[in-house]
């Protein structure tokens, strides 16, 4: 085995850190788990289908530990989508707490309760050896491009998110946000350096469990994507005292302002802080911050960048630009492409955005076709393909509404919207209550022959 990766290091130093299984009580400290899976003493890729369960964490330790390169992949991805990915990238290890075999795959005596596999005939994947995370950029669409991150990377950001945040190792943290998703992986890797117990939980802001959870495990803060904030005013939370947290985090996407304003007001009234964050998976999750003390005067804003970072805006463009350590190194759209790590020195993030005369930042709106929905994004010009491969190749056009709802317009009277959005709630794990068609008697095209989406925005969203 070669030298550990920092990372690693770093969490397994912590000697204040321990894992909880809420539903058994069972504690597990880094130690417990180093070398507590017999991992072949090679490198290569791994596929990670974690939940958020003591188990999924042994297994990311685990391998976090070895040299292979690990890829974080939602467990409740279509079994198709599955199963394309496994062909095209051909991981030497799978772990599927939802799959009972898989075809190619043997089972590795690694205790009944570990779902691991490994392949019957191996046939390593040459991976470049900085590449150590690979996080797929449309985890609902189950599309084979990933972002390459290095251990750099996600030390790197790991840090500089414990440098603004209040963590220190009498904290609580609950796992509420999925470890595969580059905000929830990111509250793990910044809790497990610096923090102290970290409950690894399976429950929503939605189910009892997890109110129940709150109260025995006295949790000292809570991270949320703009859909939770909204459930959670929804629920009541903001009619209620929690004693033990002393602070809130929220990225994913942007949050209606009357309800951050609601829950900035809830912060000041309580004594806790409300981190209003901004990020991308490419910059390993975070990219600015919004100081507390800021949250009602510079309501909306994104705040200023993280430590190491910078920000500036196109003058030409009006493109948001970021500049770190934490950059990725570059897509992965095809196996030959894990060959490669190749970290460019700007980030283009495709937000348009504005400073204030404080130098706050401010997003002003999206130059790329991307939306965030319940803090997933997602690729609308992969939606339409989708759409149109269901029904015999019928144009749609889908457009969206900042991060509120996506838009689902055609022209085929004959088309019904119910199959519509359980088709997308099907394969694409979007909600419903998220989805809205609209006929159309014609689709408007630009003078040189492409679908003119602003003049579609334009009469859909008046």
């Amino acid at each position: 085995m070669e030298n550990l990766s920092r990372l690693y290091e770093l969490i397994l130093n912590n000697s204040a850190l321990q894992y909880i299984d809420p539903l058994t009580g069972i504690s597990r400290t880094p130690k417990d788990f180093h070398e507590s899976l017999a991992i072949d003493e090679t490198s290569g890729l791994v596929f990670l289908y974690l939940d958020n369960q003591l188990k999924s964490v042994e297994v990311l330790l685990n391998f976090l530990r070895s040299n292979f390169t690990i890829a974080l992949l939602s467990p409740a991805l279509n079994e198709d989508y599955k199963t394309n990915l496994e062909q095209h990238y051909r991981p030497y290890y799978i772990y599927d707490p939802l799959q009972g075999a898989i075809n190619g795959y043997t089972s590795v005596n690694a205790g009944p309760e570990h779902q691991l596999f490994r392949q019957e005939v191996a046939t390593k994947t040459e991976v470049h050896p900085q590449i150590k995370l690979l996080i797929n950029t449309s985890g609902s669409t189950g599309s084979p491009k990933f972002v390459k991150l290095s251990d750099r990377n996600i030390v790197s950001n790991a840090l500089s998110i414990v440098d603004y945040l209040p963590i220190h190792q009498a904290d609580v943290t609950p796992l509420n946000l999925p470890l595969f998703y580059s905000y929830g992986f990111s509250v793990f890797t910044s809790n497990s350096l610096a923090g102290g117990s970290i409950i690894c939980t399976n429950s929503t802001i939605m189910e009892k469990e997890f109110w129940a959870e709150l109260e025995q495990f006295q949790y000292t803060s809570l991270a949320g994507v703009p859909y939770v904030y909204e459930m959670l005013k929804r629920i009541g939370f903001l009619e209620k005292k929690y004693p033990s947290l002393r602070y809130l985090t929220q990225a994913g996407g942007r949050l209606n302002e009357s309800i951050l304003a609601a829950f900035g007001q809830y912060a000041v009234d309580h004594k806790i802080s409300f981190f209003s964050m901004y990020g991308q998976t490419e910059a390993t999750a975070r990219i600015s911050y919004l100081p507390p003390e800021y949250l009602l005067d510079k309501l909306g804003s994104i705040g200023k960048p993280i430590k190491e970072g910078n920000l500036d805006i196109d003058a030409e463009s009006g493109e948001l630009r970021y500049y770190g350590p934490n950059i990725f190194g570059g897509y992965a759209a095809k196996v030959e492409d894990l060959l490669a790590y190749k970290q460019d020195t700007v980030l283009l993030t495709g937000d348009l955005a504005r400073t204030d005369h404080d130098g706050f930042f401010y997003i002003t709106g999206r130059s790329k076709r991307f939306i965030k929905l319940f803090g997933v994004r997602i690729n609308l010009d992969e939606i339409e393909q989708i759409l149109s491969e269901k029904f015999s190749g019928i144009r749609f056009i889908c457009i969206a509404e900042e991060d509120k709802y996506m838009v689902v317009a055609y022209v085929d009277a004959g088309i019904d919207e119910k199959v519509i959005k359980q088709l997308l709630f099907e394969q694409v794990k979007i909600h419903p209550a998220c989805v809205k068609t609209k006929l159309l008697d014609s689709i408007p095209l630009t003078p040189n022959g492409k679908v003119d989406y602003m003049a579609i925005k334009d009469e859909i969203l008046v």
